[in-house]
Formats: structure tokens, C-alpha cells, sequence
């Protein structure tokens, strides 16, 4: 799964940012349609989604990219949980209740330095190591491999 969330199309995508702060995870992501080049829609990582696509899925190891994407970031944003009519959940709703859901948002240190050429963990700096362990206990499930960067070399194994 990808260090935030991206959408493309219609639909209830709850963890969305909009105006500036999305533009600029959009262009560090490069976060555009293949074919048609059309910008899409991102936002911070969502816990109860990825949590719940994990569990649906029986997934027993992650693998986390675009993680450099993230180091411009003074303070990384991460939809922790769910407000559905004036209640807080950390449980993935259906039908109505996700059109009605508004993201609870947390910030994370960012690490603000190019993180491209890590190969080990030990590389990373302290705060990238910190969001990794905070997705990673959100989810439940454990983070295998962690990308940070676009080549095919440009991964660090974990564990």
C-alpha cells in the first residue's frame, strides 16, 4: 500500500485533502492518469480503509511505497479514524454512513530529507522509521518492504 492515499474518479474517498496541500502531494507524487493525465485525487494515509483492505484480503505482510514521496513534509498527515454523525469510529463504514464520514486527521513528524538512496533501515532517518511503525501498529499487520523511490532498486527489506 502507498505511505498516503490517492483515488482516481468519483466516489466517497473520505481521507481527501483539497487546495494547496493536496496540489503539492499531487506533484511530489506525480499523482496523474497514465492515459488521460488527469490529476488524482490524494490524501493522507487512511487507517480504517487500509486496515479494512487489509483484513478482507487476509494480507500477513505489507509492503509500503512511495515513501520518499513524504519527505517534503514538515508534519505528515494520517486519517486515524472516522466522525460519522458526530461519532468518532476506527471502523470502515458501508453504505450511507461512508458517504457521511469526515476524516479525523493526525500529524506525524516528517523527516524532510531525500531518503532515495536508504537501502537498510538503519539508513532512514528517526521519524521515517517512526510513521513506518505507527502504519504498521494501526493496521495490524506487519511492513515487509518499504519503497523510497521510483527505480527498481529503491526499496529497503525490513525485519
Amino acid at each position: 500500500m502507498k505511505a498516503y492515499s490517492s483515488c482516481v474518479g468519483e466516489g466517497p474517498f473520505t481521507a481527501e485533502l483539497f487546495g494547496d496541500e493536496a496540489e503539492a502531494l499531487r506533484e511530489a507524487g506525480l499523482e496523474y492518469g497514465a492515459a488521460t493525465g488527469r490529476p488524482r485525487r490524494v490524501g493522507g494515509f487512511d487507517i480504517p480503509a487500509s486496515r479494512y483492505g487489509i483484513e478482507v484480503q487476509g494480507a500477513n505482510e505489507l509492503a509500503l511505497t512511495k515513501l520518499d514521496v513524504l519527505s517534503y513534509l514538515d508534519k505528515i498527515p494520517v486519517c486515524a479514524a472516522y466522525e460519522i454523525d458526530g461519532v468518532k469510529t476506527n471502523r470502515f463504514p458501508t453504505g450511507g454512513k461512508l458517504m457521511r464520514a469526515k476524516p479525523v486527521y493526525e500529524y506525524l513528524d516528517g523527516f524532510k530529507t531525500d531518503i532515495s538512496k536508504c537501502r537498510k533501515s538503519e539508513d532512514l532517518p528517526d521519524a521515517a522509521v517512526e510513521y513506518i511503525r505507527y502504519i504498521e501498529k494501526a493496521v495490524g499487520c506487519p511492513i515487509k518492504y518499504v519503497s523510497v523511490g521510483a527505480g527498481r532498486e529503491d526499496y529497503i527489506v525490513l525485519g
